[in-house]
């Protein structure tokens, strides 16, 4: 959610208009997040996030604004997009594709509990179910293709230990995509990308409640596996280590299969996922940070805190208990 484009209030205003949201109040442009330039909407008809797309094509975008819709018809705290009066949810601004959502209520949380973990597991657990009758289908844009040429890449920026880790890595995720295990796991549309900073929270300390779902932006259809693995590395890790904290893992599995019971064979390759998912982020944020692209309020993450991760993921494979009543199925 960095500004690579900018928006002018006559601009902005064209589209509210367009979209039947009355006259603009104000326009904020929004500094975090690395891919999108994102601005907040106020209009006489509420607030609104407004994104332009700098990357996804308007053939990509059906995807994913299809499923923030699904997924709000569904009752999941989600964004809705803004339809025009043709039924179109994929608009045009400033020569980019465009789209405008509602503004959820809530906020960040930075330091998460296992209360916090919990309410994301189940909600990250009933996005899956709803996805079951979800007819549109997009590979994960940031899956074992990106991270094939992503890889050579950035691999001249790491010293010796680095780009072991990273030709070990892929490897061994060779290895685990071509497993009849890993065939046999359950797949759809995902988020792929619920970081702490895509949830919202509202509520007095301690006792608050997860009240949006945010940023759909790296959706795709994956493995169900995959998504809570991403989720176990943001939400569920120490930052200053990259290790798991096993309580809020626990919290955060407990929450998810409340919901939804995963398969044995998805509780097995989870190590590898959470391995798959680290090595992803890691990827993508070492190609942020040696090839930035210019924008207004960007600053890039920094890349070793997912190497942390993988490297603890790999030292330290995690399963989770068993079920109450003892079965892994």
């Amino acid at each position: 959610m960095a500004v690579y484009t900018e928006v002018t209030p006559d601009q902005a205003q064209a589209l509210a208009t367009q979209l039947h949201l009355g006259a603009v109040q104000s326009l904020q442009p929004i500094g975090s997040g690395i891919e999108n330039t994102n601005y907040f909407l106020t209009t006489d008809a509420g607030e609104w996030v407004l994104t332009l797309f700098e990357r996804l094509t308007p053939a990509q975008l059906p995807f994913y604004l299809r499923l923030m819709q699904h997924l709000a018809q569904h009752g999941l705290p989600v964004p809705a997009p803004r339809a025009d009066a043709a039924g179109a949810l994929c608009h045009t601004l400033a020569g980019k594709p465009a789209a405008v959502v509602n503004r959820l209520p809530g906020a960040p949380v930075a330091a998460p509990d296992v209360h916090h973990a919990e309410q994301v597991g189940a909600t990250l657990a009933r996005m899956h179910l709803a996805v079951a009758d979800f007819p549109l289908d997009q590979p994960n844009l940031r899956g074992r293709d990106w991270w094939q040429h992503t890889a050579p890449a950035v691999r001249p920026h790491l010293d010796a230990g680095a780009a072991t880790l990273l030709d070990e890595e892929m490897a061994y995720q060779a290895h685990a995509a071509a497993s009849a295990a890993y065939a046999q796991l359950p797949r759809g549309a995902v988020h792929a990308d619920l970081f702490r900073d895509n949830a919202l929270f509202d509520g007095l300390p301690g006792r608050e409640r997860l009240c949006g779902v945010f940023d759909f932006y790296f959706a795709g259809t994956d493995t169900f596996a995959y998504d809570l693995a991403v989720t176990l590395n943001d939400w569920c890790v120490d930052d200053a280590s990259g290790r798991l904290d096993v309580a809020r893992a626990e919290a955060m599995v407990a929450g998810y299969r409340a919901a939804r019971e995963p398969l044995g064979v998805e509780w097995r390759l989870l190590p590898a996922m959470r391995r798959a998912a680290a090595l992803r982020f890691w990827l993508s944020r070492l190609s942020d940070w040696h090839a930035p692209r210019d924008a207004a309020l960007l600053t890039p993450k920094d890349p070793r805190h997912f190497e942390r991760v993988l490297r603890a993921a790999v030292d330290t494979p995690w399963h989770p208990a068993p079920a109450a009543d003892g079965s892994t199925d």
